[in-house]
Parts: C-alpha cells; sequence; structure tokens
C-alpha cells in the first residue's frame, strides 16, 4: 500500500514560498529642511552676492579738535549653486513579463527616490556648519569657543556643555529664542544616563519624562528643555573621519551636534532651489526596459557662523 507523503511525491510540494508583499527598508524620518531659509530673490545664474557692512567704532573726542573719521568694515557673502543630485532606476522587459512583483517594485521607485534624494539634501545641510568652521579650532567669535569637544566623560556630551553653547550665542549678539540643539543619538543616551540629569526632577517636575519615557518623542523631539535649548535627534549629522583635537580635548569618533537659533530670519543655513525634485522617464528600445530618473539641483551655504555651535562628542561610549 502505497500513500502521499513528501518522501514518496516531492514534486507536488514547495520547499520555498515566497509572498507577494514586498518588505519596505525603515526610513528614518526627515526634518533638516525647516531649520535652512530658502531664498525667493535668486531667480538666475548660479552665483549669488550680498554685501555686508559691520560696525560703526566710537572714539573719544576732545574739545576744539578736530574730529576723527573711520572706515566702517564691509565685505561680500557669495552664494553658488552646487549641488545637482540623482537617483535612477530601470527595469527590464524579461523583468516585468517574468516577475510576480514588478507592480510594487516599480511603484517604489518614485518614492525611494524622494526620500533618498531628500535624506541626502538633509545630510548636507547639517554638515554644511561643520564644513565652513576650521577644524581643529575653537572658532572663537567675540572671545566665546563656537566648536570644541564635549565636556562630558571619554568625550560624550555633559550638561554643561548646554550652557557654553548659550553662552557662545550670547556673545554673538543672537537672540537666545528658538533655541535648537540637533545632536546624535549617542548623545541622547549619555544623557539619560547622567545622574544629574534624574536630580533636576525634583525643581523641574517636566523632567520626570526623562525616566518614564525616554528623552525623544518619535524619534525626533526631546520632551524637555535644557538651559533654552529645545533637543532633536538625527542620525544625520555629521560624522568626522578622523579624530579632532580641540583645546587639548580629542574627539576620536566624532560627530557634530549643532546648536543655532532657529529664529526664521537669523537660521544659520541658507539655501536657494534651482531646479525642484523632477522626476523623467522614458522607454529605451535598445537596452529593452523603463528607466526612472529623479534630479534635484540646489546650492547650500553657512550663511550666519555666528550662530552656530557645533559641540564635536564620540559615538562609540554608548555601551562603554
Amino acid at each position: 500500500m502505497s500513500g502521499f507523503t513528501t518522501n514518496t511525491i516531492s514534486n507536488l510540494t514547495r520547499s520555498l514560498v515566497y509572498t507577494s508583499n514586498l518588505k519596505e527598508v525603515l526610513e528614518d524620518e526627515l526634518f533638516g529642511q525647516r531649520y535652512i531659509r530658502w531664498m525667493t530673490d535668486f531667480p538666475d545664474g548660479d552665483t549669488w552676492n550680498q554685501p555686508s557692512i559691520g560696525q560703526a567704532e566710537v572714539l573719544d573726542y576732545s574739545e576744539d579738535q578736530a574730529v576723527k573719521f573711520t572706515a566702517m568694515d564691509t565685505g561680500n557673502f557669495t552664494f553658488t549653486i552646487n549641488e545637482y543630485v540623482q537617483s535612477g532606476t530601470y527595469i527590464t522587459n524579461k523583468f516585468k513579463q517574468d516577475s510576480y512583483v514588478a507592480d510594487q517594485a516599480v511603484a517604489m521607485f518614485v518614492p525611494s527616490h524622494h526620500h533618498a534624494i531628500m535624506k541626502d539634501l538633509e545630510t548636507k545641510i547639517f554638515a554644511t556648519g561643520p564644513d565652513n568652521q576650521t577644524a581643529s579650532n575653537t572658532n572663537t567669535i567675540n572671545g566665546a569657543y563656537h566648536r570644541f569637544v564635549g565636556s562630558g566623560a571619554s568625550e560624550t556630551m555633559s550638561l554643561q556643555d548646554f550652557m557654553y553653547a548659550r553662552y557662545a550665542l550670547h556673545q554673538a549678539n543672537v537672540p537666545l529664542t528658538n533655541m535648537v540643539a540637533i545632536v546624535d543619538p549617542s548623545v541622547e543616551v549619555a544623557l539619560s544616563l547622567q545622574t544629574n540629569v534624574v536630580n533636576l526632577m525634583n525643581p523641574q517636575p517636566q523632567w520626570q519624562t526623562v525616566v518614564t519615557d525616554g528623552l525623544s518623542s518619535a524619534g525626533l523631539q526631546f520632551r524637555f528643555n535644557i538651559y533654552g535649548w529645545d533637543i532633536y535627534t538625527s542620525m544625520n549629522l555629521k560624522q568626522n573621519a578622523t579624530s579632532e583635537t580641540i583645546d587639548s580635548k580629542t574627539a576620536a569618533a566624532g560627530v557634530n551636534n549643532l546648536f543655532f537659533s532657529a529664529t526664521p530670519d537669523l537660521v544659520p543655513f541658507i539655501g536657494a532651489i534651482r531646479q525642484p525634485v523632477k522626476v523623467d522617464t522614458q522607454y529605451n528600445m535598445n537596452f529593452q526596459r523603463d528607466e526612472y530618473v529623479t534630479t534635484m539641483r540646489y546650492g547650500l551655504a553657512l550663511h550666519r557662523p555666528e550662530n552656530l555651535v557645533v559641540v564635536l562628542t564620540d559615538t562609540d561610549q554608548v555601551y562603554a
């Protein structure tokens, strides 16, 4: 007697089963564009110039003496459209004919291109500040450091770094309003585990969420405010490729955490979009395939260096 078993009739069973649903990669949430001032008075060309003028000088005056005239410092800020990016994908006729997920794959092309370009844009926005500072230098303005290594243990961030950043903006005459700190997730860990943060729960009840909910909300905004700074986390901050020493402190795996006032007219970053995100598709007869290309052209610059403080912290101390 014989019957149906997997050993005797293997050709009627499938060893591999594929679902008709495609698994999408989890994408990080992007929010950097809210902190850049996009120019609207740059209709053509690729270079834009803005003259600047400094402060007047005050001198002592003696009666019945000639007045002394002094020139005011002037300068010129030059901005260029310097980024032209693209993301492209194609799908062949044969793949469309043979694959049961071809339609799903095609539907993902344009959204994936758009997110990739926006992520690249955010990464470049957050790198614009550090790239326009002098590495291994305090970048001092009016006696205050605008670039330094975190003062916590093993080059992590401590609470006093927030006060140092506040002091730097104050010395640069930046209004202490809408202050934003964008930090690496490793900074969130360092702050969450600091005993003195927990101690602040008593005089500041709103800090209790440090223990109950953690510091971040939906992966972006901290639940509390430190010395006037609203704190956000981002995985798109610039990571240094080499170690950097500032004022005798070295960040070996340094990430550039950003502190600035987000008051609309004073944000440190400026940009212009010459061509918004544009999608082009065509059928390539020679290669028998559909091609999808998304492009964008824009420029970025650090417009107000006085309104930016960069604090370098090591990212390899989370499990130390």
